[in-house]
Formats: C-alpha cells, structure tokens, sequence
C-alpha cells in the first residue's frame, strides 16, 4: 500500500508536545509533507531555536511516520524561517491552552 500524504499527518498527530499536551500538527510545527513514493520529507520547526525537545520531538515525529505508514525513508529537516508563530496553531489548540 502507498505511502499518503494524509497517513503521514495521521501518524504526525500522534506525536504529543510533552510540555504543552497537543500534537505537533495542531501546534503549528509542520510545515511541509512531501511524499515520493514509498519516501517521505517532512520540513518542521520547533517552537524556538532552544526548544530542549526538539531532537526528542523529530525521533518521535519519525518513528510515528516509519510505523503507521511503512514509509521506506522518513526524513525530517528542521528549520527555523519562518520563525514559528503561536498564530499557526489550530484553532482547537488554542481552545485548549484557553486562547479563544
């Protein structure tokens, strides 16, 4: 079965942010899911430069995909621009850090 785009953002809703309790795609942290075949490109960012979960949070993020879709090849670039905004959160993860 292939690899789709929209299993890699099922797999990537399981990885929970430890400290705030959503998933990094509610969260804002995904910014592109290409998929090539069996092989999948993830571009993601940390909520800062700083962010101590951050090589936590990419293992997670790869193990989750490699799992739930059988990718071949998962590879994760981190960036930093654009520099991530609490305005690309979903609305449900504002709702529930209260922010609406």
């Amino acid at each position: 079965m292939a690899v789709t785009y929209d299993d890699v953002i099922t797999a990537l809703k399981q990885v929970i942010d430890p400290e705030l309790g959503i998933n990094i795609v509610d969260l804002g942290l995904i910014y592109e899911v290409q998929v090539l075949d069996d092989d999948v490109l993830i571009t993601m960012t940390m909520t800062t430069p700083a962010c101590p979960l951050g090589s936590h949070l990419v293992d997670e993020a790869t193990f989750a995909v490699e799992q739930f879709t059988g990718a071949a090849s998962v590879d994760i670039q981190l960036v930093w621009q654009p520099a991530w905004d609490p305005i690309m959160m979903s609305p449900a993860a504002k709702q529930q850090l209260g922010w609406t």
